[in-house]
């Protein structure tokens, strides 16, 4: 009897375990002063080559005029597959992820988003404290990959005496419900099924070296093992320059409207 208990026990600690991981990210920072800066952010919803990715490098020294930075995110706990199979008696093992609910529906497809926006201004000079001195240029680095629809966006400041920025990154996967009805002859799944957006507005001022990109591949790959590549787009800007870019990158059959910031700040 002892023996049976303590394995309930154990049983009841490892699922309050389960239920308390951090499935949800949120942050939010405001930081103004003077002196050196080094910060590094990394987030990631899946482990290995899945799910949505950003990684976040500043430093530098001088004067942090503003900064503000908000940060949220969300992952899926049952992993990175959508399921899109009926429950029941044709559900197995062998199917990714778990089978909730009875009928035709993607039980195992939750959300799983990054959501990223900072707001910055730097001015370079060299300071010097007790603990030494700090002479460093400014350097923004931001990568954002999002490997349910095979898309990347990349934007990076390095040497910069003066950096301006204003960006704003979304990257999601989107999953939608099996729909008998709506769906047609052809078997389709519906709109925005197991596919995914990625989404980047970039507003700034440098003088200095920028750097932005993107880049689309194929989550499959071909006879050889390689992803298709359907598209890139990469940017290299020395010296004063005033940047504007929006750049969006959805999956095959993602639903949403097109939304443009029209209001940029100045």
């Amino acid at each position: 009897m002892k023996r049976e208990l303590a394995i309930l026990l154990v049983i009841g600690v490892a699922l309050v375990g389960m239920a308390g991981a951090a499935n949800y990210m949120y942050e939010k920072a405001n930081i103004k002063g003077v002196g050196y800066k080094n910060v590094e952010i990394i987030i990631q919803t899946q482990p290995g080559l899945n799910g949505n990715k950003l990684v976040e490098k500043e430093s530098g020294s001088g004067n942090v005029i503003t900064q503000r930075t908000e940060i949220e995110a969300e992952r899926d706990p049952f992993g990175p597959w959508c399921c899109n199979e009926p429950c029941g008696s044709e559900y197995n093992s062998t199917t990714p992820g778990p089978c909730i609910i009875e009928g035709w529906n993607d039980p195992c497809c939750c959300v799983d988003y990054i959501n990223f926006n900072k707001e910055a201004e730097f001015e370079y000079m060299p300071v010097s404290y007790q603990t030494g001195t700090y002479d460093q240029k400014w350097i923004e680095k931001l990568c954002v990959q999002n490997y349910y629809i095979g898309a990347v966006v990349v934007e990076m400041y390095t040497h910069a005496e003066h950096l301006q920025k204003n960006t704003e990154v979304k990257t999601r996967r989107d999953c939608g419900v099996w729909d008998p009805e709506g769906c047609g002859s052809d078997g389709c799944f519906g709109c925005g099924n197991c596919t995914g957006a990625l989404e980047a507005n970039f507003n700034s001022n440098v003088i200095g070296v920028a750097h932005i990109g993107w880049l689309s591949k194929d989550v499959m790959v071909n006879c050889k093992g390689r992803h298709y590549e359907w598209g890139r787009s990469v940017e290299d800007l020395t010296g004063v320059f005033s940047i504007e870019k929006f750049i969006q990158l959805w999956g095959n059959g993602t639903c949403g409207e097109v939304q443009v910031d029209w209001l940029p700040c100045i």
